[in-house]
């Protein structure tokens, strides 16, 4: 039986029609037409990809390209130039993201790996798309409806209206490009390929730069129509920080005034000087943390408010001591000092002494105060040429309701003003505190509101203040410059040495060629001539200051802490061409990045202070 079934299948095998050769030949030109065709789509649709990548790549070039164009329109007050900048802005991240919308490269994006370097691609370009749209023009347009003329200060005030009414657009601006920014942040870079992640992590960099300049510019166009009385007149009291004599936010505050604010007009009365006010006893009440510090004499003299660096503590304590003597309570606080002026000043152009009496005082002091000789005549000049205190103080009020009568004139150069501002603010030599809770909020976020906590300071900040323990004038003479020299982690903690080197320049006699009024006579047990200051280190929240090193060698110190960051503070005392160095040695530092120094403003530039870092390896 088994043979039988065996020769019934051999049978069927010999009786199985043979495959034609045609055949064969048709379904192998089948198939490798099918393989032809997939090879052509995939290198059609690599091709065509490839295409779409370069326009992206070609765009947002060109979108780049725009950029330094509308810069220059807006800083030259062109509103044609900005608007034809602008719309050549928005043609090209239009086509950007035009080309990351394809269909063939939204599906592309959905492949595994490729296809997340397709997808953050498309986020750039919607990105970039956003800003131009959402930011970009609306900004372009509220721009154009400002005239930056009517925004400068004038004896007829200023028209406030415009800029309220382009608040809206502007904080909407700076809302999409909050929101820009954090879509690109939350694009994950790790397995992205150079090309995409080199310009997603520069776009990330450019956006966090606008949005912050953004967000200051909202904030300002949100406070400044309220706060320079467009809704009801405002009264501020005027510090002017003398540098001669340091305190940690600038110089004592000798001379007082009541700026006066009515829809953008400015009026300088009420002036008076510090000394005036006398002693409060009881001291006005500061936080136990910087009475331990500074002690009490910050809420007991005028001219103490500031040695604590925290500029809220300051004008809070100024403005009761204001209250308690003259029994008006002030809209906020504002301070300047002599080189916020000289910037000013560059805006105005000189300023003539016009008052009687000030010419008479100053009869030996220059009759027209320039941005070049407004520092040297009002920290040192005016000191040797007005024996009497009392004469100084009027001479410094007189020169003060000049500068700001030439300021609310309305003869100031807009662009100059605004940058004359701009860089008093960075340097910190303008500060500012409202007694509004919602405004200071605000405030308090911007170097503006010289904090030494919150929101506007970054977690790597260090502080190097200055206060002046000679009771004289004698801070016009002192160098000084503050680096990092040192910059390391270890046992996963952070290490940084802050280096602040003092030198006394005085003259070698300056015992007997200086003024008795600036050298101090020893009349606070430093010798004539001899300059004594406490310079007090913060640094970053939770970090420790472990050692203090002068000239090479370790010497105790003050520690003690504000607002969770340690601080510590030594005294140093220079005769005229003595010279002397501090290593503040900071540990325990959890935070890694780049220290940020923040310094008290001297006569002397900040950038001629700041050094830029010269770091040693940890040993």
């Amino acid at each position: 039986m088994g043979s039988g079934i065996e020769n019934a299948r051999k049978t069927r095998q010999r009786t199985k029609p043979a495959r034609p050769k045609a055949m064969i030949r048709r379904r192998r030109l089948v198939v490798g037409s099918w393989i032809v065709g997939t090879l052509l789509v995939i290198g059609g649709s690599a091709a065509w990809l490839g295409y779409k990548a370069t326009i992206i790549k070609n765009e947002l070039s060109a979108a780049t390209g725009v950029l330094p164009d509308l810069k220059k329109a807006i800083g030259n007050n062109d509103t044609n130039a900005a608007s034809k900048a602008s719309e050549s802005l928005l043609n090209h991240t239009s086509a950007a993201r035009e080309a990351a919308s394809d269909p063939l490269w939204k599906a592309a994006s959905a492949l595994p790996w490729f296809g997340q370097n397709l997808q953050a691609a498309s986020e750039v370009a919607m990105t970039a798309d956003d800003v131009a749209r959402l930011a970009a023009v609306p900004l372009v347009n509220a721009f154009k409806s400002l005239d930056w003329k009517t925004l400068t200060p004038s004896a007829s005030g200023m028209n406030l209206e415009p800029l309220r009414e382009a608040t809206p657009r502007i904080q909407a601006a700076a809302h999409a490009v909050r929101e820009s920014t954090q879509r690109l942040n939350n694009i994950d870079t790790e397995n992205l390929l150079p090309q995409i992640s080199g310009p997603l992590t520069e776009a990330r960099v450019e956006l966090a730069g606008l949005s912050k300049d953004l967000n200051s510019a909202s904030s300002a166009a949100t406070l400044a129509p309220a706060m320079l009385g467009a809704e009801s007149p405002r009264r501020y009291l005027l510090l002017m920080q003398n540098n001669a004599e340091s305190r940690a936010s600038g110089g004592i505050p000798g001379a007082l005034a009541v700026l006066s604010v009515d829809k953008g007009s400015l009026k300088l009365d009420s002036q008076t000087s510090a000394t005036a006010l006398g002693a409060f006893v009881p001291p006005i009440a500061i936080d136990a943390e910087q009475q331990s510090i500074y002690t009490a004499r910050v809420g007991r003299f005028m001219q103490d408010v500031n040695l604590t660096p925290d500029f809220a503590t300051t004008a809070r304590t100024a403005q009761a001591m204001w209250e308690k003597s003259t029994g008006e309570r002030l809209d906020g606080v504002l301070s300047l000092d002599p080189v916020a002026l000289s910037f000013i000043l560059d805006a105005t152009g000189p300023v003539k002494v016009t008052d009687p009496i000030v010419q008479q005082v100053g009869r030996d002091l220059p009759k027209e105060l320039t941005g070049k000789n407004v520092v040297q005549t009002l920290l040192s000049d005016a000191y040797a040429k007005i024996e009497e205190p009392k004469l100084q103080d009027v001479y410094f009020a007189g020169a003060a309701k000049e500068i700001f009568g030439a300021l609310s004139s309305g003869k100031s150069d807009p662009k100059k003003l605004m940058e004359a501002l701009t860089k008093g603010v960075e340097e910190r030599r303008i500060l500012l505190w409202s007694a509004s809770e919602a405004e200071q909020a605000t405030i308090g976020q911007y170097s503006l509101g010289g904090m030494v906590s919150g929101a506007a300071i970054s977690p790597a900040q260090f502080g190097i203040y200055f206060n002046d323990g000679t009771g004289a004038k004698m801070d016009f003479w002192m160098k000084r410059t503050v680096q990092v020299v040192k910059d390391c982690t270890r046992d996963g903690y952070r290490e940084v040495t802050v280096r602040v080197t003092s030198t006394n320049t005085a003259p070698a006699d300056a015992a007997t060629s200086l003024p008795a009024y600036v050298t101090g006579e020893g009349v606070f047990g430093v010798p004539a001539g001899t300059v004594q200051t406490n310079v007090v280190a913060y640094g970053p929240v939770q970090a420790n200051i472990d050692t203090v090193v002068k000239d090479g060698v370790k010497i105790p110190f003050a520690a003690q802490r504000h607002s969770q960051r340690g601080v510590g503070t030594s005294t140093i005392r220079l005769a005229p061409g003595e010279s002397t160095t501090l290593d503040f040695n900071f540990g325990h530092i959890v935070q890694h990045t780049h220290p940020e120094i923040v310094v008290t403003p001297t006569v002397q530039s900040v950038k001629d202070v700041l050094l830029a870092p010269q770091v040693t390896p940890c040993e």
